[in-house]
């Protein structure tokens, strides 16, 4: 197998789960069945141990990998003299004739032959519970079940128009007709042939592309916008309404080094994000979904918000390492579960308020909808009263110190202004008062501490005079106008300290792993719109145009970037990443006239 250097991977999914598969068309990470399932194949984190589906082609085959436009389906091409083919990967989701979504724990791989006679040999690999216990294979009429040594009841099913013999022994085959593989979480009870896997694959195609064509369409940047928006969507999680921040976890922020988190998640901040932009775009029902998961998730009216679940809704996320897995390019530790989930982050109820101001202006529910969203308005409100005061642990989830972070008190701030607003909408005019006074004491606090006169800037926190890529967001959600002076002076006190070859450092404060090496990717896109809002807009043009060059060859970016190399590193795909892409294309996309629809 020929070696990668970066993040070079294509990802399928259908809202249930999803798979990374490298440019040369090796399943190498894979969760079955859900996103945050153990995974079946895993060397992305383990190139000896995590096992992999891929095939074997001689040296002569040139191989090149791109999507389908405007689908989550990924084509990869072989060709040498001998002959070429396509192999493309999908994940089945589309809607059936009781309105209800197919979407199955199951990867289709379709091989089309386009001329000659190629040649391949397939690799199948499976490592059961991310490469942790040992498999058997078991060969059935038509498909071969492997389980897990430890836990029979593991298991998983490669179904193939492919000998199963051949598949095990990793023989030759010569293509000859189209043929498929289909690794699947459950035993299929429907016949399984060439002409299924074409109409699953003609079904998951039309869904896709209508779901793109009732997205906002621009002449300009609309590829990256397209491609960004079908990410966001794949990492929703149809059962539950939640969103993934990536697909994957341990991947380093730094070769080498220790910064490797699960981020398997649904973060309230980054999903309310992800809704923010999906219903700009015109994707009403993700976020409706996106709501139903907020309402179930308070059990009781006592009960208070986390910053962070699991897909299904758990409230505890216990981290540990798994010691055997050597990790991606040699960077230990591989963790599973998230510490992070029970910090104190006083920022993350400002994002949840935003997207919930949208939601009574876009989509009021039912009366009964609309009260029980006011009950979680309230317990917000009166969370942010008895929090907003205290120090916390910031965006950046600093695990070993708590400040009076500046960008955790502007976001309390707007948690509260969302909640007057929604309080004018409701005509609660008592609420709406009662709450004006204390966010108004949030901002005066802020303005108060935060700003530095000496440094004529704002500062990471209360407690420091270090510069942070978060104050650049003040202006975004409403803390600060464009035009005011001191932010103004801010963001170019911010970006003096933080830019650097061509992107941004979060900040380059030491904190419990040392100094920040790498750049987080959405500061870079959270400064273009600091200097286009402020007038810099030739700058905030060409720095924008720049970072579009660093995505991987299929348009996808990962959480951070390396300042010198700009390899992508870190959790990927992210969510972060690309809804950032998305809302800053947007200052200098020029959309089309034509007129668009809502999406299912």
């Amino acid at each position: 197998m020929r070696r990668m250097n970066n993040l070079d991977y294509g990802v399928v999914g259908n809202c249930k789960t999803a798979a990374l598969i490298s440019r040369y068309g090796s399943v190498d990470w894979m969760c079955l069945p859900q996103f945050d399932s153990p995974a079946v194949f895993c060397k992305l984190l383990d190139e000896a141990k995590g096992g992999s589906l891929h095939l074997r082609v001689s040296e002569e085959y040139t191989i090149s990998q791109y999507y389908i436009k405007g689908t989550n389906i990924l084509c990869t091409a072989f060709s040498a003299e001998e002959g070429s083919f396509e192999l493309v990967d999908f994940m089945p989701r589309y809607r059936t004739m009781d309105a209800n979504y197919y979407i199955p724990s199951e990867l289709y791989r379709y091989f089309r032959r386009i001329t000659g006679s190629p040649r391949l040999r397939i690799v199948y690999d499976p490592r059961m519970n991310y490469a942790g216990e040992p498999v058997e294979h078991w060969l059935g009429e038509d498909y071969i079940k492997t389980y897990s040594q430890v836990n029979k009841k593991d298991s998983i099913y490669l179904y193939s128009s492919f000998s199963p013999r051949t598949i095990l022994k990793s023989e030759e085959i010569v293509l000859r007709e189209e043929a498929y593989l289909l690794l699947s979480a459950n035993q299929k009870l429907v016949t399984i042939d060439t002409e299924r896997v074409y109409l699953e694959y003609e079904r998951t195609k039309i869904y896709w592309l209508n779901w793109n064509n009732r997205s906002r369409q621009f002449s300009t940047f609309n590829d990256a916008i397209s491609r960004s928006l079908l990410v966001l969507k794949l990492m929703t999680y149809q059962d539950s309404g939640a969103v993934l921040a990536a697909l994957t976890t341990s991947l380093p922020e730094t070769i080498g080094k220790e910064r490797n988190w699960d981020y398997r998640f649904c973060w309230i901040r980054d999903a309310s994000m992800s809704m923010e932009t999906l219903l700009k775009m015109g994707h009403r029902s993700a976020a409706q979904g996106f709501m139903g998961f907020v309402k179930r998730i308070l059990r009781t009216k006592s009960e208070e918000f986390q910053l962070m679940y699991s897909i299904d809704g758990d409230r505890v996320l216990t981290e540990k390492t798994l010691p055997y897995l050597s990790g991606y390019r040699n960077s230990r530790p591989v963790r599973i579960g998230n510490a992070a989930y029970d910090q104190k982050q006083n920022d993350f109820l400002g994002y949840l308020m935003d997207v919930m101001y949208q939601y009574y202006i876009f989509f009021p529910g039912s009366l009964n909808e609309l009260e029980e969203m006011w009950e979680i308005v309230k317990s917000i409100v009166l969370t942010v009263y008895s929090q907003w005061r205290q120090p916390d642990q910031s965006i950046w989830e600093f695990r070993g110190r708590k400040e009076n972070f500046v960008f955790s008190k502007v976001m309390c701030w707007v948690a509260l202004d969302r909640a007057i607003q929604i309080a004018r909408f409701l005509e609660k005019s008592d609420h709406e008062q009662e709450w004006q006074k204390e966010a108004d004491a949030i901002k005066e606090d802020v303005l108060l501490h935060g700003w530095n006169e000496e440094l004529q800037s704002f500062t990471q926190s209360y407690d420091n005079t270090y510069m942070d890529s978060s104050l650049l967001l003040m202006e975004y959600y409403g803390f600060l106008k464009p035009d005011d002076e001191k932010f103004v002076k801010t963001v170019r006190c911010v970006r003096k300290e933080l830019f650097h070859n061509g992107l941004m450092y979060r900040y380059k404060d030491v904190d419990d792993f040392g100094m920040p090496s790498s750049s987080f990717t959405i500061c870079t896109f959270w400064l273009i719109r600091a200097l286009f809002v402020t007038g810099e807009k030739e700058e905030a043009q060409h720095i924008f145009n720049h970072i579009l060059t660093h995505a991987n060859h299929v348009g996808l970016f990962s959480e951070d970037l390396n300042f010198r190399t700009k390899r992508l590193l870190g959790n990927f795909p992210q969510a972060y990443s690309h809804l950032s892409l998305i809302n800053t294309a947007l200052l200098f996309a020029q959309e089309k006239t034509y007129k668009h629809f809502m999406a299912p």
